[in-house]
């Protein structure tokens, strides 16, 4: 697995949307681009699907292993995996920082959404 940089982390911390296209079934081309809410704890970053596991993008994310992402105009190839559950708590939270007030932060913080979490890493 290959790290993100400081100035890309800075990047996706900065900005509110991470749009994701996992591979489509042929393991080639980018599916259409899914606007998320990316957030970054402890220099991983980390994405939820609204709809949880029932989600198109979630599914191929997961089935496919690797797509690419776009934050601020950057494309970024990249590894998809579950994120598992150590770092449930802290994901919460920094849904909390990072959109305060939000009413979709409790949607995002819900059983769904958490069992559709998904680490991103870059190739």
């Amino acid at each position: 697995m290959t790290a993100w940089t400081g100035e890309q982390l800075a990047k996706i911390e900065a900005n509110q949307d991470l749009f994701v296209s996992p591979f489509r079934e042929d393991g080639t081309t980018y599916g259409t681009p899914t606007q998320t809410w990316a957030l970054v704890v402890d220099g991983k970053v980390y994405v939820r699907a609204a709809n949880g596991p029932a989600s198109r993008w979630y599914q191929a994310a997961i089935t496919q292993k690797a797509g690419r992402v776009r934050v601020s105009g950057t494309f970024y190839d990249v590894t998809f995996a579950p994120a598992g559950t150590d770092d449930e708590a802290a994901i919460d939270a920094a849904y909390e920082a990072k959109y305060p007030g939000s009413s979709a932060v409790p949607i995002m913080q819900g059983d769904g959404p958490k069992s559709a979490a998904v680490l991103i890493s870059p190739r």
